[in-house]
């Protein structure tokens, strides 16, 4: 791991060599629709999808008449196709987009159902710019605008052109930080890239992955030693899906680049499909260091984060796993932290450990088990395979809960959590002294109570940060 040199722009020139129609111009009310060729990206980008199920089915009842595989291909495109961009020219049609008086961005869609959105940008969690592969093709972009707030707090704008999107992710950014909205982009500085190698062996050698893929080989070797081939498929499936997990991942943090500017972090990663994620300061809700058993010998951690809205339930009901970076040296990891949470000083934590009854209840993490505070964060730690680390600010503390299950109950043990925004971080202080846990969560709420009282956070940017104040 090593300090990036200055990343390259988001979205590689993968074009078609196409001249795109112009954008779309504001209406009276200063209102705009996104790009004029977003009902052709939509249909363009279900061909593969539709090509793959008539293959899987053989073509299904028409093979029947005698049809052949490749004109029922052809035929379901050009259906499916014609109907994805028919009904999303009607909803591009119906999508408008604008800031208000107030200078909050307002969003009115909905083809059926109109909807209108208002998303109050002085409660911005984060701006992501990303491009799917098929919008890459025409040289398009969509933008993401997420705000703290309870339900869909979240608005996607597909599509843009990818200069318009970045335009639009600079002037969300410079009005949610009480700037004009007609800034330029801040400038950047690269903090950090992830090494194409160190992420590809960070893969294979997480905890359950190499798990996975150790017994596979067991697997093989018992079945065709007792058993024959006949044992394949379950070596396919044991193998496979290690395989696919980590193919899925290093496609998507391919190239995986941190950069320091005035509007917070950013984040540029992606192979197929790139994204770029703006991270301003004061937004991130809790971190959290991972440190499986096999990145030991080089000292690597991964470093995930909850950001509000970001991370949650999505699509499947999987959380997202938010990371500042997917692997580093511990020093490195250690100093981008400390550009989100200024001031953290982890080896100066006074750590209480969990009682010696405890390893009754974790036998094996037993001994990693502890809790620590001091003015500005609250931090627990747990694991002993893969150790993890959590940590979160006494001002982000959402609620905080003693929990005790039946097992705990028998040794006077409770767990104490200090809740944060939904996301993949979970701080908790598994199986403390049960009256020590319950001082512990009241000491936290006197804490996350005073700390908000003091928190000036909303607005981070200064008009020094850009030029043309």
């Amino acid at each position: 791991m090593s300090n990036a040199q200055q990343p390259s722009p988001i979205g590689d020139d993968l074009g078609l060599g196409l001249t795109l129609p112009g954008d779309s111009p504001s209406d009276a009310l200063g209102r705009r629709h996104v790009h004029p060729i977003t009902p052709i990206v939509h249909g363009v980008s279900v061909v593969p999808v539709i090509v793959l199920l008539v293959v899987a089915s053989g073509g299904g009842v028409l093979a029947a008449f005698g049809w052949g595989i490749v004109p029922i291909t052809v035929l379901a495109v050009v259906v499916v196709g014609l109907a994805v961009t028919g009904w999303s020219y009607l909803a591009w049609r119906n999508l408008w987009y604008w800031f208000d008086d107030d200078g909050d961005f307002r969003v009115d869609s909905g083809v059926l159902t109109r909807k209108q959105r208002r998303l109050q940008l002085s409660r911005l969690q984060a701006v992501d710019v990303a491009q799917p592969l098929f919008a890459r093709l025409f040289s398009m972009a969509e933008v993401s605008i997420e705000v703290a707030g309870s339900g869909d707090s979240r608005v996607k704008l597909r599509y843009l052109k990818l200069a318009q999107a970045r335009s639009l992710r600079n002037e969300v950014l410079a009005r949610a930080a009480g700037l004009a909205g007609d800034v330029e982009e801040a400038p950047e500085s690269a903090l950090a890239t992830v090494p194409t190698r160190d992420l590809a062996v960070s893969l294979v050698m997480r905890t359950a992955t190499a798990g996975l893929l150790l017994l596979t080989v067991a697997i093989f070797v018992f079945t065709v030693l007792s058993e024959g081939w006949g044992g394949l498929p379950l070596v396919l499936i044991t193998g496979g899906v290690p395989i696919l997990v980590v193919a899925s991942e290093f496609m998507r943090y391919f190239r995986f680049t941190v950069s320091q500017s005035p509007d917070g972090l950013r984040l540029r990663f992606g192979l197929a499909r790139t994204e770029t994620r703006t991270v301003p300061p004061g937004r991130v809700q809790a971190i959290e260091f991972v440190e499986p058993l096999l990145w030991r010998r080089w000292n690597w951690v991964r470093v995930r984060i909850n950001i509000a809205g970001v991370g949650g339930e999505s699509n499947g009901n999987q959380k997202e796993e938010t990371l500042l970076i997917p692997v580093a040296p511990l020093p490195v990891a250690i100093s981008l932290v400390h550009r989100l949470m200024p001031g953290l000083d982890l080896d100066a934590l006074d750590w209480h450990p969990a009682p010696e009854r405890s390893r009754r209840r974790a036998f094996i993490q037993w001994r990693r088990l502890a809790v620590a505070w001091d003015d500005s964060v609250l931090a627990t730690r747990s694991g002993r395979f893969t150790r993890r680390l959590s940590v979160i600010p006494h001002v982000r503390t959402q609620s905080v809960r003693v929990t005790q299950g039946p097992w705990e109950r028998m040794l006077d043990l409770a767990t104490m959590h200090a809740d944060s925004t939904p996301g993949p971080v979970s701080v908790k202080a598994l199986h403390l002294d049960a009256h020590y846990a319950r001082e512990v969560a009241d000491e936290q709420v006197a804490r996350a109570r005073q700390a908000r009282g003091s928190d000036t956070t909303t607005h981070w940017a200064k008009p020094q940060d850009h030029p043309d104040i």
